[in-house]
């Protein structure tokens, strides 16, 4: 059984660490083991996103700068939340699975590897050229 440190961020702000076994695009649920040990099942439709992280620590002082090419990552996008909180990666399917999608993140050197993204928790969906750096700074400033 592979374990994936996940960092399960609510609608209402609140944040859960943990590590997931059982976590699929396809289902309505699953479980996280908290950095205490605690198992605590999850619904995807009260979450915003799942981080699958390298770390739980992180880095506080790094700026995600969100300039780097994924080569066969998908289309570039920027994400805005409910909340206005914006990310900006690559996916190759952000609306082929009913509660999300994957994305990577397009900082490598973000502590996120991957992003799923929930549906519901989305105001908006921007497509970004990611080939003109004076036309990803332009769109990127409108998200």
């Amino acid at each position: 059984m592979q374990l994936t440190k996940v960092v399960a961020r609510f609608k209402d702000g609140s944040l859960l660490k943990g590590k997931s076994y059982d976590f699929s695009p396809q289902k309505t649920s699953f479980s996280i083991m908290t950095l205490n040990g605690e198992k605590i099942n999850i619904s995807i439709e009260q979450l915003k996103a799942i981080f699958i992280v390298r770390s739980f620590e992180g880095n506080k002082n790094h700026k995600d700068r969100y300039e780097d090419i994924i080569p066969g990552g998908g289309q570039r996008i920027g994400i805005k939340f409910y909340d206005d909180e914006t990310v900006i990666g690559y996916s190759l399917c952000y609306s082929s699975k009913p509660n999300g999608f994957f994305m990577t993140p397009a900082d490598r050197q973000s502590n996120n590897e991957r992003i799923f993204i929930i549906k519901s928790a989305v105001k908006y969906i921007e497509f970004l050229d990611s080939f003109a750096s004076h036309q990803k700074e332009t769109a990127a400033s409108r998200i």
